[in-house]
């Protein structure tokens, strides 16, 4: 049986046995929170667990490394729709330790592409358009100074209201122990 096949076999159960009923919630989070997280597969549960988070209680966006890289990305696009349209009143980001975003390099990663059958030719056309892959392929090298440019990037982002406290964490994948990295309240008054 395919993945795909197995997940709908599953969610046919689920639906039947109306376990949907105890995650029931709005869009609204009930800690009028937003949380920019790492996609990493060890968080999936761990994470809301270890921030005491329940089913509705938060609005989760996930990527890799939990990086604001672009002001006018997606990742942006979410939370100043999190902030404006469903009452988001506070943006933690957490990233993680061990995280495959730490040191990547974008050359291996245009290795694999081309390895799965990526043309050289389709690499050369992007960089040729002006897309930077190598840029926007890169990772970080330190965790913590990651997580202090994304938590700066959202505070001076100019649709993102002054008195929105945005919070920077670091989890621990093993334990889930967070370590506090940047606390959003002091200097909500002033401007970035």
């Amino acid at each position: 049986m395919s993945l795909l096949n197995s997940l709908l076999e599953y969610n046919r159960g689920f639906v039947e046995r109306k376990e949907y009923e105890a995650l029931k919630t709005d869009k609204f989070p009930d800690k009028n929170l937003a949380v920019l997280a790492c996609m990493d597969a060890r968080l999936v549960e761990l994470l809301p667990k270890a921030m005491g988070l329940k089913n509705g209680d938060a609005k989760l966006i996930k990527n890799a490394g939990a990086l604001v890289t672009h002001q006018w990305g997606s990742v942006m696009r979410s939370l100043v729709v999190a902030v404006y349209a469903l009452r988001a009143e506070e943006i933690c980001v957490v990233a993680h330790r061990d995280c495959g975003m730490n040191a990547i390099d974008p050359h291996a990663i245009l290795e694999a592409a081309r390895e799965r059958g990526i043309s050289e030719e389709t690499i050369v056309t992007l960089r040729s358009a002006g897309i930077d892959l190598d840029n926007w392929l890169k990772g970080f090298a330190n965790v913590e100074e990651s997580v202090r440019h994304t938590v700066s990037m959202i505070r001076q982002h100019p649709l993102i209201p002054r008195d929105i406290p945005v919070h920077g964490l670091v989890i621990d994948p093993g334990t889930g122990s967070l370590d506090l990295v940047v606390d959003g309240y002091p200097g909500l008054d002033e401007a970035p």
